[in-house]
């Protein structure tokens, strides 16, 4: 499985249904070199919290599933 299924696996499975419920969610856009890049969308993308739960949810359930993964950015 390539890394990039592994993160569409993770967000798909355990990180959308979670942002479902506050009316977000998250489209991969590219795994590069360890980074993971993504789009907020939904209630995602106007949330004045939308950092924290990038960085304190998002970023956290990837690597705690994929160690390879050092970053996720939103772009």
């Amino acid at each position: 499985m390539s890394m990039m299924d592994k993160v569409k696996e993770v967000i798909d499975k355990r990180v959308n249904p979670t942002l479902a419920m506050d009316g977000g969610k998250v489209d991969l856009v590219a795994v590069e070199d360890g980074v993971v890049k993504i789009k907020m969308g939904g209630g995602c993308a106007g949330c004045p919290m939308r950092q924290l739960t990038l960085v304190n949810f998002i970023q956290k359930a990837i690597i705690e599933e994929i160690p390879e993964v050092k970053e996720v950015v939103a772009v």
